[in-house]
């Protein structure tokens, strides 16, 4: 008895999940990886490690938002109230898509990029030992590939 109520909380998440309608972050996600031609999961996927989507984040460096911009790249990229979820997934989708022209849309590198800066991994490439770095790029495309995953799935009956 007990393992089915495991079982059932275990499965009620899911289920709950697939009722709720897309928050407006998940919406501007999408809206803006569409406009911009980027993969919607791959900016899901950096504002899972970046922020957890919280959209107050603040990072012991400075970062801002969903997307934890710098405050010189939100506004570089047009977010001048970064806390604003449409202005800071706005502005975090114009960087990654300028970051994937600059890579030739290498993955590993526009994360890597995304986190250390793009002159820094520019210069580097993939021959970086920066443990933070890997480690960072490696969470990046765990999330990437879970969601690609979920995305090619039929849906649940």
């Amino acid at each position: 008895m007990k393992w089915m109520l495991s079982l059932l909380l275990l499965m009620l998440p899911g289920i709950a999940r697939a009722e709720v309608a897309p928050s407006n972050a998940e919406r501007c996600v999408q809206h803006y990886a569409m406009q911009y031609r980027v993969p919607p999961e791959l900016i899901a996927a950096l504002i899972d490690v970046e922020s957890r989507w919280n959209p107050r984040a603040v990072s012991s460096k400075g970062a801002m938002g969903l997307m934890q911009l710098m405050p010189a790249t939100a506004r570089r990229f047009g977010a001048f109230q970064p806390f604003d979820i449409e202005q800071n997934i706005a502005a975090g989708t114009r960087y990654v898509t300028t970051l994937m022209w600059e890579f030739h849309g290498d993955l590993r590198l526009v994360a890597a990029a995304y986190y250390a800066g793009d002159r820094w991994v520019g210069q580097k490439q993939l021959n970086y030992r920066n443990p933070d770095v890997v480690a960072y790029v490696q969470a990046v495309r765990r999330q990437y590939l879970m969601r690609k995953y979920a995305a090619a799935r039929p849906p649940r009956r």
